[in-house]
C-alpha cells in the first residue's frame, strides 16, 4: 500500500504564544473561526505556554477545533499522569484531543531544568514505552507493563477518553528508529529533520533537503507495512510567510538556515510566496510525499487563512 496523494488537506497552528494582540482564549476562538483544524501547543521549559493547561482552556471555549500537543516531551512526565490529564481534556472537548509525543530534543530544556539529557537512543526507548502505556490506558480497563523505563501495575485511567479507540497519536522525528516506530504505531506521522545538536541549526536545515525527506519516508514505510496508506502525514513549518517577494524571502531563509535559496524553496519545512505559489507548493508536496496536514507558525496564521480556505 502506498501513501495517499489525495488525502484532504487540513491545517494546524503551532502556538507557543497567543496570536498578536489576543489572549490565549481569544486565540483559540480566532484559530477556529479562521478554519484551522487544530491548535497545537509545544512543550518547552524555557518559553511558551504550558501545554496541558493551554489545551484544556482552548478546548473549553471552542466547539470544533482539535487541541493537541506538538509534542509532549516524554522525559518531563510519567505516562500515568499524562493519561489522566489528556483523557480529562478529551472529555472536556468531546473527543477533540490529538496526542503528540516526542523524545525531547531541545538542549535548553534540559540545561535550565537540571534534568540529564541522555543519549537519543535512551530517550527514544523511553518515548516508545511511554506511548505504548498511553495507548493501552486509553483502550484497556487496566494496564500492567514492566519495561526498562516504566513499570505500572493494574493502572486504571477513569474516566477514559470519549472514543473507545482513544485519541489519535502523532509521533514525529527525523531518524530511522523513531520514524519506523511512528509508521507502525501512530495515526499521524511527522516527518521532520533530525536535530542532533539540540538546536535548529544549519545541519537540521540540510537534513530537510528533499532527497533526505525521501529517505525518511522510506523508513516510515518500513515500519508501516500494509498500514502505510492509512497514515496521515504532518509537516511542521520552521518558517513560513505570505509575500510577493518570494526570491527575497528565500534569500532571508537561506541566511537564517544556512542553505542555498533554491534549497530553501524546495524544503517541505519552509513555505513562502504568494497565496497562489504557496498553494502550488503544497499540492506538489502532497503529490510527492503525502503531506496533507500542515502546521503553520502562529505569527502567520492570519496571513495563511486564504490558503486554508482554498485547500481545507
Amino acid at each position: 500500500m502506498s501513501r495517499s496523494a489525495d488525502r484532504p488537506f487540513r491545517f494546524a497552528v503551532d502556538a507557543p504564544d497567543p496570536l498578536p494582540g489576543r489572549s490565549w482564549l481569544d486565540t483559540a476562538r480566532e484559530v477556529e473561526a479562521l478554519g484551522y483544524s487544530t491548535l497545537f501547543c509545544p512543550d518547552h521549559l524555557d518559553d511558551g505556554v504550558a501545554p496541558i493547561a493551554a489545551m484544556s482552556a482552548a478546548a473549553a471555549v471552542t466547539t470544533t477545533l482539535n487541541v493537541g500537543s506538538l509534542v509532549l516531551a516524554c522525559d518531563y512526565r510519567h505516562p500515568a499522569v499524562v493519561g489522566r490529564e489528556l483523557t480529562m481534556i478529551d472529555q472536556i472537548s468531546g473527543g477533540r484531543v490529538e496526542v503528540g509525543l516526542g523524545a525531547g530534543w531541545k538542549s535548553a530544556d534540559y540545561r535550565q531544568s537540571g534534568m540529564p539529557m541522555e543519549r537519543p537512543g535512551v530517550r527514544v526507548s523511553r518515548m516508545i514505552e511511554h506511548a505504548t502505556i498511553l495507548r493501552r490506558l486509553f483502550t484497556e480497563p487496566s494496564v500492567t507493563f514492566h519495561g526498562e523505563h516504566y513499570r505500572v501495575d493494574e493502572l486504571v485511567c477513569s474516566p477514559g477518553p470519549v472514543s473507545a479507540a482513544g485519541p489519535k497519536f502523532l509521533i514525529g522525528g527525523g531518524a530511522p528508529r523513531v520514524l519506523r516506530f511512528a509508521g507502525g504505531f501512530a495515526d499521524i506521522v511527522g516527518v521532520n529533520p533530525s536535530i542532533h545538536s539540540g538546536t535548529i541549526d544549519a545541519a537540521a536545515a540540510q537534513d530537510a533537503h528533499p532527497d533526505r525527506v525521501d529517505e525518511k519516508f522510506g523508513w516510515v514505510g518500513e515500519g508501516a507495512g500494509e498500514r502505510l496508506g492509512d497514515l496521515e502525514f504532518n509537516v511542521w513549518l520552521a518558517a513560513a510567510d505570505i509575500t510577493d517577494d518570494r526570491a527575497g524571502a528565500a534569500e532571508f531563509m537561506s541566511a537564517a538556515f544556512g542553505v542555498e535559496p533554491a534549497a530553501a524553496l524546495e524544503s517541505p519545512m519552509l513555505l513562502v510566496g504568494t497565496v497562489e505559489q504557496v498553494i502550488d507548493d503544497l499540492l506538489r508536496r502532497r503529490e510527492r510525499w503525502g503531506y496533507s496536514y500542515i502546521t503553520i507558525p502562529v505569527g502567520v496564521a492570519r496571513a495563511f487563512a486564504p490558503v486554508v480556505e482554498a485547500l481545507a
